[in-house]
């Protein structure tokens, strides 16, 4: 009677898979069709994505999460947009990072991801049309803002059209697992500070190193037996290492935020998030001016993060995260009324609040 039962569940199963299959090719058909209609237009529109997968969301009943449906969705559309013209993202290699990860979640597998050697470079193959999109880091909930990504966008011409929210795990990897104590452990410097308290606790003499990512402090675990990285579950995959420890960073919530970069705007989501950046006037009172407007409006801040602003010492920029798009008609009031009171004002892009 069990194997009877089974059978039943198995082959209804294969019937569903067989009826999935048909209805995606017939969405990848329309996806094809709507690229011809578009022809060399734009192909990838992420407010269109943001409300496909809300709407995914919304529909879902379960038993899946929502979120395991959200991501489902994605690749499906990751595959359906290959279709219409594949995708190329830049990000800071090598392959194996978290920045990688982020492009992957963000635009799917079918999307090719290009690992470059630092976010300059990134930037610079988006800006120069060589690759589509960039993804890079700004914001880490440990650790804070990272700083260069925030000094490239006051000059770069690309808008942000999207963000991506990663959940960090940090990993103690080496070659194997029975080797004596490392003699020095590899990672990025912003890793090292997110597992501080754990290292000095379980490795408190050993020698840390910063590298420019956990990748490639993997990429020297594999070639080195004596050596230790710390790094993410893909690039413990990529190199073939043992995990001594898991989830070691200090805080249980570690997660870091990406931004999505490429030269179209976007239009309205329906949940979005504008993020600029300006500098005051050197007169007293002039910060507490420049954020009035946006009181004055009914704009909610949900970001205000301070930059040197290198044209002079002890001078400032402030990068703004508000709720809402810059199409919006109290938002676009209220910078209206920034740039009459600014000495610089520049919207880095209005796009929809992520949704996975």
């Amino acid at each position: 009677m069990p194997d009877a039962l089974l059978k039943q569940h198995r082959d209804a199963i294969d019937a569903i898979d067989a009826e999935i299959l048909t209805l995606i090719n017939q969405r990848a058909r329309h996806a094809q069709t709507i690229g011809e209609l578009k022809g060399s237009g734009v192909v990838y529109r992420p407010e269109r994505e943001a409300q496909v997968l809300r709407r995914i969301q919304d529909l879902n009943t379960g038993p899946l999460p929502d979120e395991s449906a959200a991501r489902l969705f994605r690749e499906i559309m990751s595959a359906c947009l290959s279709l219409e013209k594949p995708l190329s993202i830049a990000y800071l290699g090598p392959e194996g990072t978290f920045t990688q990860a982020a492009a992957i979640k963000h635009f799917g597998h079918a999307a090719r991801t290009v690992a470059c050697a630092s976010i300059d470079e990134a930037f610079r193959a988006v800006e120069s049309g060589t690759l589509d999109y960039v993804v890079a880091p700004v914001e880490n909930s440990t650790e804070g803002a990272v700083g260069r990504t925030l000094d490239l966008m006051v000059n770069t011409p690309l808008h942000i059209c999207g963000e991506v929210v990663l959940r960090i795990h940090h990993h103690l990897l080496r070659q194997t697992t029975d080797a004596p104590p490392p003699r020095v452990i590899y990672s990025h410097v912003q890793s090292l500070a997110q597992c501080h308290e754990w290292l000095n606790k379980h490795l408190p003499g050993v020698e840390r190193v910063s590298v420019t990512s956990n990748a490639e402090a993997a990429r020297l675990a594999s070639e080195d037996a004596t050596v230790a990285a710390i790094a993410g579950e893909a690039a413990a995959e990529r190199y073939s290492l043992a995990r001594l420890a898991c989830n070691i960073e200090d805080e249980p919530n570690n997660t870091t935020r990406f931004l999505v970069l490429g030269t179209q705007a976007t239009t309205p989501s329906g949940r979005d998030k504008t993020s600029l950046v300006l500098s005051a006037q050197n007169r007293p009172g002039a910060v507490y001016q420049l954020l009035a407007p946006l009181a004055e409006q009914g704009v909610s801040m949900t970001k205000l993060e301070s930059r040197p602003s290198r044209t002079g010492l002890w001078e400032y920029v402030f990068f703004l995260d508000i709720e809402g798009h810059a199409q919006a008609d109290n938002i676009a009031q209220a910078l209206a009324a920034l740039r009459e009171r600014a000495a610089f004002v520049k919207v880095l892009g209005a796009y929809p609040v992520a949704v996975i």
